[in-house]
This record gives C-alpha cells, sequence and structure tokens, in this order.
C-alpha cells in the first residue's frame, strides 16, 4: 500500500483535521516521505526510543502512535528529540500519530474501547473541548459496586499498577462517564451529565475534593492503560486491508 493512501485514509476515518484547533500534537503523519510503499505497520501507545527500535526490529515501514514526537511546534530539533528523529530516519520508518482524535473517536477511539470493556450500553460522546468531544458515557446492564469496577479496571494493560478510587458515588454505579488519560479536567461535565462515576487514566490534586462535593466516584485507571485500545483497533482496521501489523505493548505504570 501506497503510504500517502493509507495517511489519507487515517485521516479522514479519524476525522483528524475536526481537532486541529484543539490538539497541541501534530496529528497525522509527523515524520516520512511524502511517498513511499507501506507493507508492514507497527503500533504503540508512545512514540519513544524504545518503541522505535522494536517496530524497526520487527520489519516495520510505518509506526502509529497515539503519543507523538511534536507537540505544540518544532522549534529545534536537539537532544532527545533528535536521537529519536535520527533514529526513525536511519530505519527507514515513518510515523503517523493521532492524539484526541483517537481518544474521541466513536468506534476506533481509547474512549470507546473502555465503554465496550466495560459492557456499557447506550454509548455517546462525552467530553467536550472546542467543537469536537474527547471521551463516552454509557451505561451498565447490570450496575457496578465500587469495588467490582476497580476490580474491573484492574484488568487492563495497568504495568501491575493498582487503580485508584475516589470512592464518594452511590452504592450501585449505573452511569460511567469516560475521559481517557488525563481526564479529571471533565469531572465539572460529569457532574451536571448526572453520572455516578467518571473513568479516566490519572488525576490532579483538586479532582478530590470536586469529587466528594459532588458525591460522584472517580476511578484512576492509568494513562497507558486506558489508551491502549485506539492503536490495537487502529491495527485491526490496517490488518483488514491486507498490511502486516505489530502491537507493540510497552505499559509505564502510569
Amino acid at each position: 500500500m501506497q503510504l500517502s493512501t493509507l495517511v489519507a485514509d487515517l485521516d479522514d476515518r479519524l476525522d483528524t483535521d475536526a481537532y486541529a484547533d484543539v490538539d497541541a500534537s501534530a496529528n497525522g503523519l509527523q515524520i516520512g516521505p511524502d511517498e513511499g510503499s507501506v507493507d508492514h505497520v507497527a503500533f504503540a501507545v508512545d512514540a519513544a526510543a524504545a518503541t522505535i527500535e522494536a517496530a524497526a526490529e520487527a520489519g516495520a515501514d510505518l509506526l502509529v502512535t497515539h503519543h507523538g514526537l511534536v507537540w505544540g511546534g518544532l522549534d529545534r530539533v536537539t537532544g532527545r528529540d533528535y536521537a529519536n528523529v535520527a533514529a526513525l530516519v536511519d530505519h527507514d520508518l515513518a510515523l503517523y500519530v493521532s492524539h484526541l482524535p483517537l481518544d474521541g473517536h466513536d468506534e476506533l477511539g481509547n474512549a470507546a474501547g473502555v465503554a465496550d470493556y466495560l459492557e456499557l450500553t447506550d454509548q455517546a460522546p462525552f467530553g467536550t473541548l472546542g467543537p469536537v468531544t474527547i471521551g463516552q458515557r454509557g451505561r451498565t446492564a447490570d450496575p457496578y459496586s465500587a469495588s467490582e469496577l476497580r476490580d474491573r479496571l484492574a484488568g487492563l494493560d495497568t504495568g501491575e499498577r493498582e487503580p485508584q478510587v475516589l470512592d464518594f458515588g452511590p452504592e450501585e454505579i449505573r452511569d460511567i462517564a469516560i475521559v481517557t488519560g488525563s481526564g479529571t479536567d471533565w469531572l465539572g461535565e460529569a457532574v451536571e451529565a448526572g453520572v455516578d462515576a467518571l473513568v479516566t487514566g490519572e488525576g490532579k490534586q483538586q479532582a478530590y475534593h470536586e469529587a466528594r462535593e459532588a458525591g460522584v466516584h472517580v476511578f484512576l485507571a492509568g494513562h497507558y492503560a486506558t489508551e491502549t485500545f485506539g492503536v490495537e483497533r487502529l491495527a485491526d482496521l490496517v490488518a483488514d486491508r491486507g498490511v502486516e501489523t505489530t502491537v507493540l505493548s510497552y505499559p509505564t505504570g502510569l
């Protein structure tokens, strides 16, 4: 497959352009030639030395990640940036990135993956950021208790990190909002929506008192752990087009 064709297909499927004004990440093809062929694509949550080397060792032509190398523009390429860019170029390995588009996509996204993992029904967009959304909300067929939901989230790729729980909500958890990664900034929206719990990856200090005063559970299941679904689903999508794929797992425990 031509690299330009695959990039255009992914950009279109993920609605990359819709997030251009709200995402610090340079989404789309971050590093690579305008033209080239792709026979093997590797997928990982993070673009880093470990995943670049693993992708090269697997024989990939393209590495697709959720967290890329370019954030808020690129003024100069030195230090770690130089080393990682040089490794990509040396290995003739292109880099495609999808940050917020891959968080919010209703089918392929990280939040949609967590919602499916929790077997939520009536799924709908959640987590407003300007003109787009970056999360999901839904309802359980059978209610979770706080301990049951924590145990379920512990089954994610947490790197042996136990989910943290701000246990301030109702005994039965039915309505759940999800913003993967660092999502406690959307706790206020969760409260306004009347959900019983917000599931995210990592928290901030002020979330404790906000959740306690609002009577809402907050589950911190790990930034990495909540953001593996998107790249795994993209891998399935690309594999269905006859391209060889490899999914790389490098849990951070964070």
